[in-house]
């Protein structure tokens, strides 16, 4: 079911979406603790958050270094005469090292953030994304630091 979210969420709705991004394996009780609402009531808006399409599911936070996907890039691809988002993406979905991939304005045609192992893993990827028929050309920046993060939720109020 495509989201439905309108951007009419309230405060409380916004606390618990924040509470949600930073454990999602909280209890009701304890997000309630934190937004002033009891355990059924919170129940009873996360379960209208995902019916709305705003939560789409839960996940588990991973550190890739950790697991062995130390090297991160963006890689631009510059693609030839007006290929369309569907190949692109269907391209750059093969690719298990690829964790987000956008269509951009400007000269650039798609932006891609990758992960690999190490420098020569990294050098693989870009050779066979620059392989696909559409490309022409790519250019790689590697990423020193990562210097924020932040989940896909609202800011807290001002």
């Amino acid at each position: 079911m495509p989201p439905t979210f309108s951007g009419d969420l309230d405060p409380i709705d916004e606390a618990i979406l924040r509470e949600l991004s930073v454990d999602a394996r909280a209890s009701y009780a304890d997000i309630g603790a934190v937004v002033a609402l009891s355990a059924p009531a919170v129940k009873r808006r996360v379960d209208r958050l995902r019916e709305r399409g705003v939560v789409r599911g839960y996940t588990v936070l991973l550190d890739p270094a950790s697991l062995g996907w130390a090297t991160e890039a963006f890689i631009e691809l510059f693609c030839q005469g007006s290929t369309s988002p569907a190949t692109m993406r269907a391209a750059v979905e093969r690719y298990p090292e690829v964790v987000a991939a956008s269509t951009v304005t400007g000269d650039v045609d798609v932006v891609v953030q990758v992960r690999a192992r190490d420098m020569r893993h990294l050098e693989q990827v870009v050779e066979r994304l620059a392989a696909e028929p559409f490309v022409t050309r790519t250019r790689s920046t590697i990423v020193l630091s990562a210097l924020v993060r932040r989940p896909d939720v609202p800011p807290p109020p001002a």
